[in-house]
Order: structure tokens, then C-alpha cells, then sequence
């Protein structure tokens, strides 16, 4: 079964677009990642939150420990206020098949 993360950041005032930035410029790495199923960037302006499907915990391990991760972390240096809050979460399908669930 896929792991959903969530991961919340919080830029430092004014720099939520180089956050968003720093994702746009290593999602194309992370797409390719082995067992990457989504990689997907949302934003209120204020937050920025990563949404993230990988098809096990080693595939996820991996990405954690590699070369994108370090280029993202390369890139948000200075730009982040508070740490990084990662959940890493199971789906609970419930109601409707498609509805239910993170596709």
C-alpha cells in the first residue's frame, strides 16, 4: 500500500515564491525517483505544502536521502523560518472508490 506525506513549510516573510521555486526546480528529479506516485506543491500564500504519494517505505527512505532532497535543501537554505513538519500517513479508503482516497 502507497505512504501519503504531508509536509508543511514555512517560509520566512516574503519568500514563500523561492520555496515554490526550489520545489518547481527539483520536482522533475523527484517525478523520475523510483516509486514516486505524486509530488505536488499547494500553497495559501503563507504555508507551503507538499503532498506526496510513494509506493513504500523504501522508496520514500530513498528519496529522503537523495541527491533531490539535498538540492531542495541547497535551495531553501535561509529561505525557511521553522523546521520542515513531515507526516507520513496511510490512506484510509472510505465512501466512494475515487472520492475516498488520494488517487
Amino acid at each position: 500500500m502507497s505512504l501519503i506525506v504531508v509536509a508543511t513549510l514555512t517560509p520566512a516573510p516574503g519568500r514563500t515564491q523561492d520555496v515554490l521555486d526550489a520545489f518547481s526546480a527539483v520536482s522533475p528529479l523527484v517525478h523520475e525517483e523510483p516509486g514516486c506516485e505524486l509530488y505536488a506543491a499547494h500553497t495559501d500564500g503563507n504555508l507551503v505544502i507538499m503532498v506526496e504519494r510513494w509506493r513504500s517505505r523504501e522508496d520514500l527512505d530513498a528519496h529522503a536521502a537523495g541527491a533531490a532532497l539535498v538540492e531542495l535543501n541547497r535551495l531553501n537554505e535561509g529561505a525557511l523560518a521553522a523546521e520542515t513538519v513531515v507526516h507520513v500517513l496511510r490512506n484510509v479508503p472510505m465512501g466512494d472508490p475515487v472520492k475516498g482516497t488520494i488517487q
